[in-house]
């Protein structure tokens, strides 16, 4: 089977995870990507939580490798002209030109869309950013936790209820949200360049993804400006639609909606006399006493297990969902039958799982292409591709232009 991109050569100038993650998605697509790192490497190498795993894996970067799994590395000190000539060199025979890198850094090493273009007028030149090239903090450095879920409002309307702490995210949920919205400029953009001939300039930052992640709440807000109300668990519009503890310690979350879902609630948690109870009769009754009614299923929640509790909403057909652990997860049957954690062979230290891409395809070569590389790894094997001679190359490295792993 061939891969969807197999025919394009990725060059990426990148850090940590947003913008490395859209070239660990154009690798599993087939794509050639070539990851220029800094002759020290990627900051983000040795920084994310280790595994908790003993053995032949132990100590490998597993965090780092999600991100960067498929590519070539090679290492190239941008701020000596011979290096940025090298990436002027590659760049002529890619096909996108994927970076982090502000407006700023982008002209100080002559990779600002202008310069590239005329190097390669069908490039596709994309830039993920903390809040876009444009504007008042066009120049601030942005990660997710600041420029996705603080920035955006996401963190705030999270809040439960008005005097609820702000929420923290996990690692790089931003990061990966931004990185799906830029591939999907970069696959339009590839086939505008294919059509026209024409290169094209596209960008995305970890600001206006999120905000778009909140569409359904700005659609509104952009229109009245006015401040969204925070709702704690005993503020919700219906019971039917709200999250519980269970008696077990972990929680369920419950989205029926409908003229007869708070029957069925009802009927599965054994309180059919509700429905002839005053306060709860119609559904502005039970707003009007949520706090006195999720406190009465709190009580009754308590009395089984979540997955006892998941039985008996099954049986009634209530929608709901296990609120799981991560490690839970990563055990969870669906999870294994559509393939979420494939595997990966490193040839020095064997065998672990990685993380699918959210795509799958019925009939084509996708999924992880290897691990990620070592700084530099395919730093000569690269230039040797891009006409160097080893002259040439042992040249480079000589004047610390390049490393070589």
């Amino acid at each position: 089977m061939s891969a969807p991109l197999e025919d394009i050569t990725v060059i990426e100038i990148d850090s940590y995870m947003a913008a490395p993650s859209t070239g660990a998605i154009l690798a599993d697509l087939g794509a050639r990507v070539i990851k220029v790192e800094p002759l020290t490497g990627d900051p983000m190498r040795g920084i994310s939580r280790p595994a908790k795993i003993d053995g032949p894996l132990q100590g490998y970067d597993f965090g780092f490798d999600v991100d960067n799994r498929g590519k070539r590395s090679i290492a190239v000190a941008l701020d000596i002209e011979a290096g940025a000539a090298l990436i002027h060199r590659l760049v002529k025979n890619a096909q996108v030109f994927l970076c982090n890198l502000l407006p700023h850094r982008q002209q100080r090493f002559g990779l600002d869309p202008e310069t590239l273009k005329a190097i390669n007028p069908r490039i596709v030149h994309a830039t993920l950013t903390g809040y876009g090239t444009r504007g008042p903090d066009a120049l601030r450095p942005g990660y997710d936790v600041t420029a996705f879920f603080g920035r955006s409002g996401i963190y705030d309307a999270m809040r439960d209820g008005d005097e609820g702490e702000v929420p923290n995210a996990r690692p790089a949920q931003g990061d990966h949200t931004a990185g799906l919205a830029l591939l999907g400029g970069i696959l339009a953009a590839l086939r505008h360049a294919e059509r026209t001939n024409q290169a094209q300039v596209i960008e995305t930052s970890l600001y206006e993804s999120a905000i778009w992640t909140q569409a359904n709440d700005f659609g509104v807000t952009a229109v009245d400006q006015a401040p969204v109300r925070r709702r704690s668990r005993h503020q919700m519009l219906t019971p039917e639609a709200n999250r519980y503890p269970c008696g077990d310690g972990k929680w369920v979350v419950l989205n029926q909606l409908g003229p007869a879902s708070f029957e069925k609630l009802c009927k599965a948690l054994g309180s059919e006399a509700w429905l002839g109870d005053e306060r709860f009769k119609d559904a502005r009754s039970r707003y009007r006493n949520m706090p006195v009614l999720v406190s009465a299923i709190d009580e009754i929640m308590t009395r089984r297990s979540r997955d006892e509790w998941g039985e008996i909403f099954d049986s009634v057909g209530l929608i709901w969902g296990p609120v799981l652990t991560l490690d839970e997860v990563a055990r969870d049957a669906q999870a294994d039958a559509i393939g979420m954690f494939p595997e990966i062979e490193h040839p020095d230290h064997g065998s672990y799982r990685s993380v699918r891409i959210p795509m799958r395809f019925e009939d084509a070569d996708v999924g992880p292409r290897g691990p990620a590389p070592e700084v530099g790894e395919h730093t000569r094997e690269v230039l040797v591709e891009a006409g160097l001679s080893e002259a040439e190359i042992d040249a480079l490295a000589g004047a610390g232009a390049v490393r070589q792993a």
